[in-house]
């Protein structure tokens, strides 16, 4: 079958997966009529977003940057995750010259490694076991003192199981021989990106410096968070031997904290695989350390886009020669809308992590009136983010526009259901309009989620009751294509596919073949 070309809609409903339906699934419990319609009216199929159909390991639940990006390259990309795991699995961290030289100073110059990274395996943005080698690396160069600045969860992982998570790293410290949890913060804190130094300087200071407050072990510091592990405030940990000593620049800090905190010639590691959400805390940190008269060594465990280059452990995969590459090539111009917390998403992981942005594209970055509530405003900016894509739509010049509804992934994370299935409602509600404006300026609309998340509100606790659940899934997500006024497609989408197949598809529907990186299918 031939399919007309025509311009289109490629909509990302971010943690949109697909399950049976359940108490726990809020995107079945929603009213959505809408996208019940779509689904049984049009073509529809089920990809896979999770694991080694996009380049993660095998069982790993998916997550926004990686399914946008496949979705952009049109083929599954070893993900910073797999990488890392390879380079650990064929020990490659043991040999790499720059870490070992950097162990060796430390040891001749009586220097303190300081390990920053996030306290789950949530394979999001880090995985804790991965300390178990660096530790151990650093045990067999004697580095006399390593020091850990766990960033507690809740998001990746169900919330209340920070304390569960550092006394795992207590396990792993004690199997390696070497190492101590010196910091404890949440990630509302220590992983904001939104540019909220307010939220970031208290973290700061507490590793610099050991500033902030006090807590005798890391489990009393998790526990003092009454909003859940995602906003452990900032904390030291102490010992209770304490005697005064010098920082930097001739000040006085007691000896326990001065233990932890950065010194002249100290090495850090940032230890996230992940680097959109630490780069902010990175920046900062290594900003004010110069400004402080302290020059450390700095490393990160994958590739870091901040201001600073660190050097990586471990190198980036190549996701060149997709999408956006294509689109360029053809001279076809591409409007990229989003709110902000999934801006980078359409724009820069679509396009490869290239931060360049292309003569035929335009970019439409959607930000609030004020700080975002997401259980009490589950409809975030999507009025807004609707208008623009309707905006878009609307104009001749534009061949292509892809859009983010963030809604039913953000609101999610929260875990709160009730707020969610609210979320995928708005979702629905703003899917019917941008509906309309494809029909009627003779567009096609493929619709496709990039994760699971909120089809799994809740898994079983300690107790065997259920208890909330705010991360990903690996689910299948759907993937609908609504053709465009008078086009004929097939009545059914091949089984199978993966969001890799995404770029060929869009690129089928759009009436040019799919670029020569690309490995997956057109589904139509």
């Amino acid at each position: 079958m031939t399919v007309p070309s025509a311009p289109g809609v490629l909509l990302v409903l971010d943690g949109w997966g697909h399950a049976p339906a359940s108490p726990a699934n809020a995107i079945t419990l929603a009213h959505t009529p809408t996208l019940d319609a779509l689904a049984a009216k049009h073509p529809t199929t089920y990809v896979e977003a999770s694991g080694e159909a996009v380049g993660l390991l095998p069982g790993t639940v998916g997550n926004s940057e990686i399914g946008h990006m496949v979705i952009g390259a049109g083929r599954p990309l070893a993900y910073d995750s797999l990488l890392v795991q390879h380079a650990i699995d064929a020990g490659a961290l043991r040999r790499h010259q720059p870490l070992t030289d950097t162990l060796r100073r430390l040891a001749d110059e009586d220097r303190a490694l300081h390990l920053i990274g996030l306290a789950s395996d949530g394979q999001i943005h880090a995985h804790v076991e991965h300390l178990g080698e660096l530790l151990a690396i650093a045990a067999t160069h004697r580095v006399p003192r390593v020091w850990i600045h766990a960033i507690t969860d809740g998001r990746d992982v169900a919330d209340g199981t920070a304390p569960d998570y550092l006394r795992r790293i207590e396990e792993i410290a004690a199997e390696a021989g070497t190492g101590r949890i010196a910091t404890v913060s949440g990630r509302g804190y220590a992983l904001d990106k939104s540019g909220d130094l307010g939220l970031t300087r208290p973290v700061t200071e507490a590793i610099a410096d050991g500033g902030g407050r006090r807590a005798e072990s890391a489990a009393v510091a998790a526990a003092r968070a009454p909003r859940g592990d995602v906003w452990v405030e900032p904390t030291v940990v102490e010992r209770t031997v304490v005697e005064p000593t010098v920082v930097a620049d001739g000040a006085v800090a007691d000896r326990a904290v001065a233990d932890r905190a950065v010194a002249d010639g100290d090495a850090i590691l940032f230890t996230n695989f992940r680097s959109d959400r630490i780069q902010q805390l990175a920046d900062h940190l290594l900003d004010h350390l110069a400004a402080t008269g302290r020059t450390v060594s700095a490393l990160s465990l994958a590739v870091y886009d901040t201001r600073t280059p660190i050097p990586a452990l471990v190198q980036r995969a190549d996701a060149s020669g997709g999408l956006a590459d294509e689109l360029e090539r053809h001279g076809l111009r591409s409007v990229r809308i989003a709110e902000q917390e999934k801006f980078e998403h359409v724009t820069y992981y679509v396009n490869g992590r290239d931060e360049r942005r292309r003569p035929t594209e335009e970019h439409v970055k959607v930000i609030g009136d004020g700080p975002p509530d997401y259980t009490a405003r589950p409809e975030m900016n999507l009025d807004k983010v609707t208008d623009a894509v309707v905006a878009a739509a609307a104009r001749e010049d534009v061949a292509l526009v892809i859009a983010n509804l963030a809604n039913i992934d953000v609101v999610g994370h929260t875990g709160d259901a009730e707020a969610t299935v609210r979320a995928t409602e708005f979702t629905d509600h703003a899917v019917d309009r941008i509906r309309v404006a494809a029909q009627a300026a003779g567009r096609w609309l493929l619709l496709v989620g990039d994760h699971g998340n909120a089809e799994l509100m809740a898994r079983p606790g300690p107790d065997g009751g259920p208890r909330p659940y705010g991360g990903h899934t690996t689910n299948p997500v759907p993937l609908v294509v609504v053709p465009a006024p008078g086009a004929v497609l097939p009545e059914e989408l091949p089984a199978g596919g993966t969001l890799a197949d995404v770029a060929p598809t869009v690129l089928t529907l759009l009436g040019r073949p799919s670029g020569p990186a690309m490995t997956g299918r057109s589904l139509v």
